[in-house]
């Protein structure tokens, strides 16, 4: 299921999905950077964050964070856990976020992809987002989707 966020049984494992998962493919976080991972808490009290789990109590074994400003939809992560991917959850997750920016009136959604992480960037282009810029200086991808029939300038 997909399910909202619960701070107390989820950040724990959420915490670790990024320091296991998503530091390693980051040119500019380090997994042992303590104040990365201190920051964690006062990042994910921004935005909206989903989880992918068993069951409302369940521990998550993926999540996708992002957040609004003004008609743009920003996703900041999404991670699943290895044993479950394969199983579309990733794309789940990610459509559910889109969901909830049209519920916004969002017009385009944006992200950046590290230039290591080829199976996300797969997924990405796979669901409709284009790269649309290479920075060096991150070695990340940023990619943007409209959303709904947009015609929305958001290069």
């Amino acid at each position: 299921m997909i399910r909202a966020r619960n701070p107390k049984t989820d950040d724990k494992e959420i915490f670790r999905l990024i320091q296991a998962e998503l530091i390693p493919m980051s040119h500019t976080a380090h997994p042992l950077d303590a104040q990365t991972i201190r920051d964690l808490p006062v990042r994910f009290r921004r935005g909206v964050t989903y989880v992918a789990s068993e069951g409302k109590t369940s521990k998550p074994y993926g999540f996708i964070r992002f957040e609004i400003t003004g008609e743009i939809l920003y996703l900041d992560m999404l991670v699943v856990h290895p044993d479950h991917r394969n199983r579309q959850w990733g794309r789940k997750l990610l459509l559910a976020a889109e969901a909830y920016g049209l519920t916004q009136n969002c017009r385009a959604s944006r992200l950046f992809v590290d230039d290591i992480n080829a199976r996300a960037k797969n997924l990405y282009t796979r669901l409709g987002y284009q790269a649309i810029q290479y920075h060096p200086e991150l070695r990340c991808y940023e990619m943007i989707k409209p959303l709904a029939s947009s015609s929305y300038p958001y290069y």
